[in-house]
């Protein structure tokens, strides 16, 4: 297998509100990672309609994910920041991954099964076929490593498939066009942290989300200090006390959720907190965890809405980045159909 440069890539979608699972499973680890590593950071808008989005409204939340990207510290002329649909090489190498893709493949697919629920029949092509769509966004860049959920994890595994299968099918194709032995990397899924899946502030058993029906299931990146506090003073827990060690946490999932927030908002662990606050009554350490959370998301959200008062900027963040993700992924694309036998068209 040929040796391939450090390239991280991944993607947040625009749907509903950005909330503290985004930040502390996704946002606040890209900031860190593009200080190691060159990156792209892609507004995946063409996932977001999987599911009918409004127009209007999908317009307004790729900006605001952008949004995101920046107040939290990703800067744009370091990493590459742009949203999916301006470039086409994602639609079109995911249409070349169709045909090598395996229907068995995407049917062993449990996140499409958990969307479409029992009324699969009246579910999209496109939400079938997302996890492709995903694959093709990680190659066409030929990213290296891509920091991802626990939820997308499987979804990863379709992509090192993909690129496995492309790489054996075309083996020969590979070396004749001078790209010894192999043209896709193999890609690394980057899991972990001290809060790498936040859960529900109402039910410690299910992942916080955007489509949770009640708001105070999570902190969205735009509440202010007042929503924050009655939020994390709201969130359920249990009535004993915090244990001293982390092995305490077992079967507590709502204290293990709280004790996970506050030690990835702190870039500390689980245990630094507990040998901390171990003993404490949760009406003491939710104090704590209020002023905290405050203080790391405040100048979040301000920043947040700062940016998006300004959409020309935002607008031309996008533009830049597309244009500089495009530089990388049409020479893949080139060579992608070269391999595969397409005649394309010369340049003049």
């Amino acid at each position: 297998m040929a040796a391939f440069k450090e390239l991280v890539f991944s993607g947040v979608q625009p749907t509903g509100n950005l909330h503290l699972g985004n930040y502390l499973g996704a946002i606040k680890r890209f900031v860190e990672m593009q200080e190691r590593a060159d990156c792209l950071y892609c507004v995946v808008d063409l996932h977001a309609i999987t599911l009918w989005q409004n127009p209007a409204e999908l317009r307004t939340q790729i900006r605001e994910v952008t949004a995101a990207f920046i107040a939290a510290g990703i800067d744009p002329k370091r990493s590459i920041v742009f949203n999916q649909s301006q470039v086409p090489q994602h639609a079109e190498l995911a249409w070349i991954f169709n045909c090598v893709a395996r229907l068995g493949w995407l049917n062993r697919m449990t996140q499409f099964k958990d969307k479409a629920g029992k009324d699969r029949e009246n579910a999209s092509v496109g939400l079938y076929d997302y996890p492709v769509l995903m694959a093709a966004d990680i190659l066409a860049y030929r990213a290296t490593h891509v920091p991802v959920g626990e939820d997308q994890k499987q979804h990863l595994e379709l992509t090192r498939d993909i690129a496995q299968k492309f790489n054996n099918d075309f083996a020969a194709s590979i070396s004749a066009h001078g790209h010894g032995e192999g043209f896709f990397p193999i890609t690394e899924p980057l899991i972990g942290g001290p809060a790498a899946r936040v859960m529900s502030l109402r039910d410690g058993t299910k992942k916080m989300s955007k489509s949770d029906p009640s708001d105070y299931s999570r902190i969205n990146l735009t509440d202010d200090a007042d929503a924050i506090a009655q939020k994390v003073r709201k969130a359920k827990t249990d009535p004993e006390p915090l244990p001293s060690e982390a092995a305490g946490l077992a079967g507590r999932p709502e204290a293990d959720n709280l004790v996970g927030i506050f030690a990835a908002l702190k870039g500390s662990t689980r245990e630094a907190v507990l040998t901390e606050y171990g003993g404490a009554q949760f009406s003491a350490f939710k104090g704590a965890l209020v002023e905290l959370a405050v203080e790391s998301l405040a100048p979040l959200s301000a920043e947040m809405k700062r940016l998006v008062a300004d959409p020309a900027h935002i607008d031309a963040i996008l533009a830049d980045g597309a244009e500089r993700a495009a530089a990388i992924a049409a020479p893949t694309l080139d060579a992608v159909k070269d391999i595969v036998g397409f005649v394309r068209r010369s340049a003049r």
